[in-house]
């Protein structure tokens, strides 16, 4: 039966695809993930140089490791890993969450995602910019919720029973900002006074929070 909803998040992966997205000039433009060049996106590869593992990858069977803090893991599989997708404005990701698994408010610049639960039960929650408006549905398997582009928004397994989801995302390479580590985790930091008059906390508990979050360790 999971494999039944795998196929139906794979055909969903397949038909979404957003307007904003350019028409297509060529068959395809394989990432050059080597070149130098810096364009919007990736430049092409020569066409006498692609093969059919450029448009390939697997194991997204495969349930990943959710033995950390949030108790969740994020397979992606985009244009950095798959550079057959390169300008062709999708991608997919898997979702694997442990018990009371989260994983925490984020934004994609670039991309709305399209989520279908194939196992267990999950909260979705995005946040609208009307307002800060939150829209909140409990979801089973094979529902299906989306998640617009840019919108704050989690997913969270509110039971002590695995949960797997996967989800087609309208770009490429979507971007993914989790919002705590770029509030306390940026390089270099954001000031003390800043994020302590932003949040409303005290020096030391941004100065705890930005140990804790920060990539320069």
């Amino acid at each position: 039966m999971a494999s039944r909803f795998l196929f139906v998040a794979l055909f969903s992966l397949a038909v979404f695809h957003v307007s904003s997205v350019p028409s297509q000039l060529q068959d395809f433009c394989v990432a050059d993930l080597n070149s130098q060049v810096f364009v919007n996106g990736f430049v092409c590869k020569n066409p006498n140089t692609v093969s059919a593992d450029d448009f390939y990858f697997s194991g997204l069977d495969k349930a990943a490791n959710t033995s950390n803090y949030m108790g969740s893991n994020v397979t992606a599989v985009s244009v950095t890993n798959l550079p057959g997708l390169n300008t062709l404005g999708i991608s997919l990701t898997r979702q694997d969450f442990g018990s009371y698994g989260l994983v925490p408010p984020h934004i994609n610049p670039r991309a709305t995602e399209l989520l279908v639960v194939v196992e267990g039960t999950l909260q979705a929650v995005f946040i609208s910019s009307t307002n800060y408006q939150m829209y909140d549905k409990i979801l089973n398997k094979g529902d299906v919720f989306v998640f617009p582009q840019g919108m704050i928004h989690f997913q969270y397994n509110r039971n002590s029973t695995n949960a797997v989801a996967f989800s087609a995302m309208s770009s490429e390479n979507p971007g993914l900002v989790y919002m705590a580590n770029a509030a306390f985790g940026s390089n270099p930091s954001i000031s003390d006074d800043v994020l302590a008059k932003t949040f409303q906390l005290d020096k030391k508990t941004v100065d705890l929070l930005q140990a804790r979050f920060s990539t320069t360790h």
